[in-house]
């Protein structure tokens, strides 16, 4: 079910690229320009699409409402790829398994199908290059790993969609609002998706830059909502832009796909869109510009007062909530105890798919030159004559027997293993888990 879970989200992501393509969420907004007037006190905005002698000079001294050249989206698609391809280097799939998809690749071939539909590494590679993974952000106190896996992807098709999705969405965000501000709020919408991403989903790794994307979608709405009184035509894209945020959100009730990282990065994003991407109204530009025709009764402060009352909220929501999240991540705190129907936010079951993510475990033991391995998950056991594997070796072992049964039992002939001597480490049949995400503990963003 995995499998046809994906090809609905991917399918959905597409058809939210193509209409992105076809036509821009905000593209029925236009600046009020000359010749536009506001209902309410008959004045015009002078960043409209043909500018006026004083408009422009305006416009040239401000800087305000200046088109930037969109530099930084395109470098971000650009380091997730180079990333996904040193990813696909190091797991080196050969070394590891005995039957990669697309084997001429050499050492960048896919983990089997079985394991990684998305074509891609395996679970305990994408934890090596910086996955999240709850228990070593807490108990290792590694909380890089917030920030990192918003940078790594699961395979070519995860990277595909969120790449293709950045570059129509975050190009149009920079090109508004400039390097700076954007990239701002593309990593801490990013951040915000991983925190309450851990904070509910704690049995598996997560991986993907959908919640940073989602904070994307939440600034464009918030910006909206701020800068409303500027632009004309506004419910029509109001209407898009919140048609395309439900489609997203709703496709995250899928199994396998973090849903509380695309609640997460768009509660982020919304907010921090009231914080950075809020615009001065149009009766001071106009003064700034030097408008003739503009009554000087009308003139006003920068920003109205409902635009610093939305931006004081929203930072005092954003420092709180990432307070309080990081407090109860580092205290160990399990929301889904506290809040028993949340689950529901990230996956509901039907009688077409199962919601559960069992963690895996795998019971191991050796006997002189053979080491036992027993899934917890499916009551599967098998040998293996070896009495050396490395770590990744045996967690690559023990996801296989999960998802396909016994392995031949010349693995670790066709894996030319590191001989890591483990043999003191499984000698006490110490029980280690794999929150991994293969077939079904899959949970991408």
């Amino acid at each position: 079910m995995f499998v046809e879970g994906f090809v609905a989200y991917l399918s959905m992501r597409s058809f939210v690229i193509s209409a992105m393509m076809g036509k821009d969420p905000l593209s029925d907004i236009e600046r009020k320009g000359p010749g536009q007037p506001r209902q309410r006190d008959n004045v015009i905005h002078p960043a409209g699409a043909e500018m006026s002698g004083s408009s422009s000079r305006w416009r040239r001294e401000s800087g305000l409402f200046r088109r930037w050249f969109p530099w930084l989206m395109p470098t971000f698609v650009a380091i997730n790829v180079a990333l996904f391809f040193i990813t696909m280097y190091i797991n080196n799939c050969p070394k590891n398994s005995f039957s990669c998809v697309a084997p001429f690749l050499g050492r960048f071939s896919f983990q089997p199908f079985r394991e990684n539909p998305l074509l891609g590494p395996s679970a305990s590679t994408l934890e090596k290059m910086g996955a999240l993974e709850v228990n070593t952000v807490v108990h290792k106190h590694q909380a890089w790993r917030l920030i990192t896996c918003i940078w790594l992807h699961a395979g070519v098709f995860h990277v595909l969609a969120n790449m293709l999705s950045l570059l129509f969405i975050g190009i149009r965000l920079e090109q508004e609002f400039g390097f700076v501000r954007i990239g701002l709020l593309y990593v801490i919408s990013g951040f915000g998706g991983s925190l309450l991403s851990a904070l509910f989903i704690q049995s598996s790794i997560s991986v993907g830059a959908s919640g940073a994307l989602f904070g994307l979608l939440g600034g464009m709405l918030s910006e909206l909502v701020t800068n409303w009184t500027i632009y004309e035509n506004k419910f029509a894209a109001l209407l898009t832009l919140l048609f395309i945020i439900v489609i997203n959100l709703v496709v995250g009730i899928l199994p396998h796909v973090d849903n509380f990282a695309h609640i997460g990065g768009f509660a982020s994003g919304f907010l921090l869109g009231f914080v950075f991407l809020i615009r001065p109204q149009f009766a001071w530009v106009s003064q700034r510009s030097g408008v003739p025709s503009y009554p000087t009764s009308s003139l006003s402060h920068r920003y109205m007062k409902y635009q610093y009352i939305l931006w004081i909220l929203a930072l005092i929501l954003l420092i709180v909530g990432f307070t309080v999240g990081l407090v109860m991540l580092f205290q160990g705190v399990n929301v889904n105890d506290r809040c028993p129907w949340c689950h529901y936010l990230s996956c509901v079951p039907t009688s077409s798919w199962s919601c559960k993510t069992d963690a895996m475990y795998c019971v191991s033991s050796q006997n002189e030159n053979q080491l036992n391995l027993t899934c917890q998950g499916n009551g599967r056991s098998h040998s293996y004559p070896s009495s050396y594997a490395s770590d990744s070796q045996i967690k690559s072992l023990c996801s296989q027997l999960y998802v396909n049964g016994e392995i031949g039992s010349g693995y670790f002939h066709r894996m030319s293993p590191k001989r890591v001597d483990v043999s003191l480490w499984l000698v006490y049949h110490q029980e280690f888990s794999i929150p991994s995400r293969t077939y079904r503990q899959e949970t991408f963003r």
